[in-house]
């Protein structure tokens, strides 16, 4: 037996790298330092690049002992393996003094100089939610960090592929700054993938700056661009479709109800877009702005339009009502809108008839999530019509929101629907429905 056990501990130790880096794959890094001082030829897989391709870096901004070794570890990280990376996604989670944010600052000074001396793979870089408008930022870690991360843009703009800073929330001159290091060397960038959500301070209009428009025209390769509404213009589309027409499938749009969003955006210019790439989707996703005058100034009817999201989050407003939404704007979208989200507290409106007639009416709709007030003969009929193959529909989620504490009835009938449909529902569809109390 002590013969067995030592040629099967010789036989792991001897184990291909092949098979060693694909057990690695799932150890955390506390697992594979370990790992890696258990003989040489393990050690040796460990320093594969392939297990280094892809990182995500956390700082905790909360206070914790076990929370000290951060900042030594992600710059020992960086020396160790950096070289390796291609795709890097840094998380500053919850960060709660300015000593924290200067630790942090000085910290990610030395990791992206490390990279940028040391790599030459690096294709992806997310940082988000970085809200440098709150005040732990000082305004000297504030600045030394933009000038950094502009420095290590300007390093790697004629490799990195996509650049995801959602939630900075910095001011227009620091944003368009970020953006033009990724075209500084060339004067142009054929970066493919930006995501801009929150990049800019709120209440900004963006729309309006002939910096951002500059800034914008030396993209010339995007595909994927995620911004918002607070940056729409004509010249923007315009820009867009001079110098991205070839490539752009997507825009990802969002519009809050503290980004300014009342610009005048002419037809013509949605319409010239959209002629000019083909390719192109567009997705709307709208928090809290709900009132149907603000979204027909938004929603025209020549976007191709593929997603909408409209949530009004828990806020109920008797000033607006979702129905001339329902029955007017959305069905414009009848031949190419994909996925719906509905997050409404609608308790002064049922939508159940409106809902359902928009569903069968779009023809090529495949995701539907709803929170709603609804009644429970909704789903009954959506999923009949379904049976019946009048919609396509491969996911539906609601949650139908009550006003009674006790919601039984309710989901005894969901039950019975559920017997009624279940072949349809266990065969064809990413089903959830449930009641939901909103006392």
């Amino acid at each position: 037996m002590e013969g067995d056990s030592e040629r099967e501990g010789s036989s792991w130790a001897h184990l291909p790298h092949v098979c060693l880096r694909h057990v690695f794959h799932w150890l955390d890094d506390r697992d594979r330092s370990q790992a890696a001082l258990v003989c040489k030829n393990w050690s040796c897989a460990m320093h594969s690049g392939s297990l280094w391709r892809c990182r995500t870096i956390t700082f905790y901004g909360q206070p914790s002992r076990t929370r000290t070794l951060e900042f030594q570890s992600a710059l020992w990280y960086t020396k160790k393996f950096g070289k390796y990376l291609k795709h890097l996604e840094i998380k500053l989670l919850n960060p709660y003094n300015t000593p924290f944010i200067k630790n942090f600052q000085v910290t990610m000074k030395g990791l992206l100089s490390h990279l940028g001396k040391s790599n030459s793979q690096l294709v992806s870089l997310s940082i988000k939610y970085l809200e440098l408008d709150c005040l732990i930022w000082k305004n000297v870690a504030r600045a030394q960090f933009i000038k950094n991360l502009a420095s290590f843009l300007k390093r790697m703009s004629k490799q990195l592929d996509y650049l995801n800073l959602k939630g900075a929330r910095i001011t227009l001159e620091e944003g368009c700054e970020l953006l033009n290091s990724l075209s500084s060397l060339t004067n142009r960038s054929f970066i493919s993938e930006i995501n801009i959500e929150d990049f800019f301070s709120l209440h900004l209009s963006v729309y309006t700056s002939a910096l951002f428009h500059q800034t914008m025209s030396k993209f010339h390769s995007l595909t994927i661009l995620t911004f918002n509404y607070n940056c729409i213009s004509d010249e923007l589309l315009d820009i867009l479709r001079e110098h991205s027409y070839h490539s752009l499938c997507t825009l990802n749009i969002k519009c809050h109800t503290h980004d300014l969003h009342g610009q005048v955006v002419s037809v013509m210019s949605w319409a010239n877009l959209a002629k000019k790439a083909p390719k192109l989707n567009v997705n709307f996703f709208f928090e809290r702005v709900m009132k149907h005058d603000h979204l027909a100034r938004i929603l025209l009817v020549e976007i191709p339009v593929s997603s909408i999201s409209l949530r009004s989050c828990y806020f109920s407003d008797p000033d607006w009502t979702m129905k001339p939404t329902l029955t007017n704007l959305l069905p414009a979208y009848w031949h190419g809108l994909q996925k719906l989200t509905l997050e409404l507290n609608n308790n002064h409106e049922l939508l159940d008839d409106e809902l359902l007639q928009l569903i069968l009416s779009c023809k090529r709709l495949l995701f539907l999530k709803v929170w709603a007030f609804l009644s429970v003969s909704f789903m009954e009929r959506l999923l009949q019509n379904r049976a019946e193959r009048k919609c396509i529909l491969t996911t539906i989620k609601v949650r139908i929101y009550t006003a009674q504490d006790d919601s039984t009835e309710e989901e005894r009938l969901l039950a019975d629907i559920y017997r009624k449909f279940k072949y349809l529902i266990d065969s064809e569809l990413n089903y959830f429905v449930i009641t939901y109390p909103m006392v």
